[in-house]
């Protein structure tokens, strides 16, 4: 069988990738564009709509740093379906986020709380498969996060976790505000220049 080069392989991948990623996007900026276009539609829910940014941010984020694959030398099928399954799940939340209806909910506080045993399953096992991803591009690029990005993994799992358990407004506030801020945090100390 013959062998591709890596940069012909990353680019390949980056597009089905982009596909995913795009869709995934696509649904954030449709269910916002739905709010602005019928206010009186559904009542908006200011934690729901900060994790629509939150997303929105984690989104474009992650299609940032999956920039570095190309330094992967080899690049599998099975790291090829690996890394499609990592970026649906953001569709899988984004989905979750703005669904196709809500006329069985009062409005998106009350679709929100009643699926957050979703969303934030979901969302803890994308730190977890996050870990992987990382390491699909050595171990140098692990070392070279230090001990800040697999803190922050673990901490936002087990965050998740207590997020799917409890339906405390105050504890989802307080959770979406401090993500918000670590986030852009975060993206602008480790990421914000690629190479």
């Amino acid at each position: 069988m013959e062998t591709v080069s890596s940069p012909e392989v990353f680019l390949h991948i980056k597009v089905v990738m982009g596909m995913v990623i795009s869709l995934s996007l696509a649904r954030v900026l449709t269910g916002l564009a739905g709010i602005v276009q019928h206010p009186g539609k559904a009542k908006v829910y200011p934690i729901h709509l900060g994790w629509a940014l939150s997303m929105f941010l984690f989104i474009i984020h992650i299609w940032w740093w999956e920039y570095r694959l190309q330094a992967v030398p080899v690049i599998g099928f099975g790291i090829y379906l690996f890394l499609v399954c990592f970026c649906s799940l953001f569709f899988l939340l984004c989905a979750l986020l703005f669904p196709a209806s809500l006329d069985e909910y009062g409005g998106y506080e009350e679709y929100f709380i009643s699926r957050r045993k979703w969303f934030f399953g979901i969302l803890g096992l994308t730190y977890a498969v996050d870990i992987l991803d990382t390491a699909i591009k050595g171990h140098e690029r692990i070392l070279s996060l230090g001990w800040e990005y697999p803190a922050r993994n673990i901490i936002y799992i087990i965050l998740c976790a207590i997020a799917a358990w409890t339906p405390s407004r105050r504890f989802h506030a307080a959770f979406i505000i401090a993500n918000l801020i670590y986030q852009v945090s975060f993206i602008f100390r480790l990421y914000d220049v690629l190479g």
